[in-house]
């Protein structure tokens, strides 16, 4: 069968002129398309207008635009406020607000209006495509094209197919959205379909998170940007997006799902039932200057800057136990910092070979440019190897970063409580595992506390310090002072499973996963998606090959473990592939193959 042959799309209607209804205008009328603007509002047509006027004129000073250009493209959009002026589009979008009943009144009455070969899109996020379709007179005529915000900055486009929709509206919307500098991606209709479907039980989960007085909201949000490279922390973007929006767009997850990671968190309905909405109400989870503004000012909940801490303990000399990546990033780490480091292994061979990689490390930042040769030599004159963990009988502060297995650490541990001085604080870097069953294996667990590094160390500023129930007070001082000192970017939080990047991000990847095993979007669709709708540095599924599947297969089953949410429970798809040896990057094969080193 030949191709469908896509419709030219040369004059759009889009109905609902609020900022992503302008924004589509925008991109429409810039590309050369004829747009006819719709809202029942005057006003909000007449903000359409002077919204599109004021970005070319920008767009003219930054010489993008000629005023020649700029004056055909504003002549190219025009606005009303009766549906009757979409009779000659060859597309309708609409993009009014989240409601079945808003949205099916919008499709009745265009049924009336349009021709029968014009393509009607919903511009919807959390809404049955089909159900839309379903209720119009021509079914096969309507999809879902779902822009992101701001519609003129982001490249992608959800191209949304129900079982009804016809071949050629689809290739035409497509061809459309290349035609607009976008990139788009074929999905089928279920609420948030790719991105948003992932990125709000994400959001949905740091809510629960802070709402359970975990950890604070500027905590929580630091954790994701310096931990995972995002662009925004989810309460931020929570507040951006919109609290009752989230709330609604969570609402449609959870009735198709039942998914308890959908399922809105309370503090969602009740600050959107105080009005409490975010940016565009001047408070949210933050309080901001003025209603739509993105300066966040000072409220009760901020944390006091140098604010008074319990008196720490002097630091001046640190062990480091283990020979992998970690131990020798956190050892250079210190070094660099001006402390005196040993870096202790099984063997003598082992910590030299570490110390090397530090070396080569170091040599990589001087021929870059950010260290001089002199820093190098004297950082790796601070480092001491040793192949007995007896070399930290003098050391203020050991870290431990062996193997992540419990009987192995806390084999290690009841060592460094015979080794270590009265006074010497115990650190572990686990990613996963209750810190307190570590300090329990020694018999000062008051020193021990969790100091959770991210790969590679040099270069991560993140450093989650976990508290357990026993550590005291001057431990827990200490070690956020010394974060500081290392120039790294502490944050607390208690001791559970994941704290709170890994608590976050692998339910999100496991996730990704499903949308995999479930044939519902491709790897590659679902990468797309995730960078140029979420701002993520790294699509799902090459984070996870980077990760190692077998790791992110650990951290999933610690998580479902302890939270015992059936959501949680690892994707048997990902199960699978670690059993067959695909374990990403490092094996050749992981979800995508590798050509071998």
């Amino acid at each position: 069968m030949d191709a469908p042959t896509p419709l030219p799309l040369t004059t759009v209607a889009v109905v609902g002129l609020g900022t992503m209804g302008t924004g589509i205008a925008e991109v429409l009328a810039r590309a050369g398309r004829e747009v006819i603007g719709i809202d029942i509002s005057e006003r909000a047509a007449a903000q359409a207008v002077t919204a599109l006027e004021s970005s070319t004129a920008r767009a003219v000073r930054r010489e993008r635009l000629t005023e020649s250009e700029r004056g055909d493209v504003l002549a190219r959009f025009r606005t009303f406020t009766d549906l009757q002026a979409a009779a000659d589009a060859d597309l309708v979008i609409e993009v009014v607000p989240e409601s079945y009943e808003i949205k099916q009144q919008i499709f009745r009455e265009l049924d009336s209006v349009v021709r029968p070969d014009t393509i009607v899109a919903t511009g919807t996020n959390a809404l049955s495509v089909t159900r839309l379709a379903a209720e119009s007179a021509r079914p096969e005529r309507v999809l879902g094209l779902h822009f992101f915000n701001p519609a003129p900055a982001m490249k992608l486009v959800e191209v949304v197919s129900s079982v009804l929709t016809a071949p050629t509206a689809v290739a035409a919307v497509t061809d459309l959205a290349l035609a607009l500098g976008k990139e788009p991606v074929a999905v089928g209709d279920r609420p948030g379909f790719v991105a948003d479907g992932l990125l709000f039980g994400y959001l949905n989960q740091a809510a629960t998170m802070y709402e359970a007085k975990y950890a604070s909201r500027e905590d929580i949000d630091a954790a994701m940007k310096l931990g995972c490279g995002l662009p925004m922390g989810p309460l931020a973007l929570l507040d951006l997006i919109g609290v009752d929006t989230a709330r609604t767009v969570l609402d449609a997850m959870y009735s198709e799902s039942h998914d308890r990671l959908h399922a809105p968190a309370p503090i969602l309905k009740q600050l959107s039932e105080a009005g409490l909405t975010g940016r565009k109400s001047g408070r949210g989870f933050y309080t901001y200057e003025e209603p739509g503004s993105a300066v966040v000012v000072r409220d009760a909940l901020t944390p006091l800057e140098g604010g008074a801490t319990a008196e720490g303990r002097p630091v001046r000399s640190v062990g480091v136990a283990g020979s992998g990546t970690m131990a020798s990033g956190i050892a250079e780490v210190f070094a660099k910092a001006g402390y005196d480091v040993v870096l202790a292994a099984r063997s003598e061979e082992k910590a030299e070979k570490a110390k090397s990689r530090i070396g080569t490390s170091l040599s990589r930042s001087v021929d870059k440019g950010r260290l001089t040769a002199e820093a190098a030599a004297e950082t790796l004159a601070r480092i001491t190897p040793a192949g007995s963990y007896d070399s930290f009988a003098d050391v203020d502060l050991a870290v431990e970063a062996v193997a992540e297995d419990l009987e192995v650490k806390q084999q290690l541990f009841a060592a460094l409580d015979k080794v270590c001085k009265p006074g010497a604080i115990l650190a572990t870097t686990t990613s996963s595992l209750p810190v307190v069953a570590c300090a329990r294996a020694t018999s000062r667990p008051r020193d021990v506390i969790g100091m959770h590094f991210f790969n590679p160390a040099p270069a991560m500023k993140l450093v989650e310090v976990v508290r357990t129930v026993l550590t005291t007070d001057d431990v827990h001082a200490t070690v956020r002072d010394l974060c500081t000192r290392i120039r790294k970017h502490p944050v607390d939080c208690g001791d559970r499973a994941g704290f709170i990047v890994n608590a976050l991000l692998f339910p999100y990847l496991n996730n990704a996963i499903k949308m995999v095993q479930e044939h519902y979007a491709s790897l590659d669709d679902i990468d797309a998606a995730m960078k140029l709708g979420g701002g993520y540095p790294m699509g799902p599924f090459e984070l996870l090959d980077v990760v190692g599947l077998d790791v992110s297969l650990a951290i999933e089953r610690v998580l479902h473990r302890e939270f015992r949410d059936p959501g949680l429970a690892p994707a048997p798809l990902l199960e699978h592939l670690v059993a067959a040896g695909c374990l990403g990057r490092k094996s050749g094969r992981g979800f995508r193959e590798y050509a071998r080193r």
